[in-house]
């Protein structure tokens, strides 16, 4: 059972749903049994307005899972971290309840995607944060970034917060949206590059282009 890969990113709107739709789509078409999942999901009602998008990039229609509410365990109606959102709805969330979500998807899947919500350290609830959770379960990383002001610092944090904790970063995807200015783009990406191979010479960085085609892959 392959492990599930951890979805997370810089901050948010980073691009993390579009991306996991993606890859989604791109292992569906490698012949993979896929299906995707988010931790948590705010600022709506029912079924994740996450989830909805990952099934509309694949071309599918919603699955069972997602009606049962396999794919995305909580969900809260005020737009704000998981941790007060949950806290505004007197509730509290319990990461053995993602934990067994996702493991109740690798039953009948070979590939669970799982998108975080915000970025690495969002709680998720009091004293506990979504770097925890792919931490205590050890699950690889895909770190959703791009060439926007901040991205390098933002960056370098969230990759140095991953080094701390001997979290294997296995992919970097690369947004090119919004546009950047090219020397910008290409100048950013150099400093990654670099950074990425001192210190996670494994990791391969993903770009995502700006029409939503399909994922480049370097390397």
């Amino acid at each position: 059972m392959n492990k599930p890969l951890f979805i997370s990113a810089i901050d948010t709107d980073a691009g993390k749903s579009i991306f996991t739709g993606l890859l989604a789509k791109y292992l569906m078409d490698q012949g993979q049994k896929v299906i995707t999942h988010k931790m948590a999901q705010t600022g709506c009602q029912g079924i994740s307005e996450d989830i909805q998008t990952h099934r509309k990039l694949c071309g599918i229609d919603l699955l069972p899972e997602d009606y049962q509410g396999a794919t995305c365990p909580y969900v809260f109606k005020y737009p704000a971290s998981p941790h007060l959102a949950a806290a505004l709805e007197k509730q509290e969330i319990d990461p053995s309840v993602i934990l067994q979500s996702i493991e109740q998807l690798q039953t009948s899947y070979e590939t669970v995607l799982v998108e975080g919500a915000g970025g690495l350290l969002v709680p998720v609830k009091p004293g506990y944060t979504t770097i925890d959770f792919i931490q205590e379960h050890q699950f690889p990383l895909a770190l959703v970034s791009s060439a926007r002001l901040g991205s390098i610092n933002h960056t370098l944090l969230s990759l140095e917060a991953c080094l701390h904790r001997n979290i294997e970063v296995k992919y970097l995807v690369y947004n090119h949206y919004p546009k950047a200015p090219e020397h910008i783009s290409i100048d950013t990406l150099e400093v990654f590059k670099e950074y990425l191979h001192q210190h996670f010479p494994q990791c391969r960085v993903i770009h995502m282009p700006l029409d939503r085609a399909p994922l480049r892959f370097d390397g």
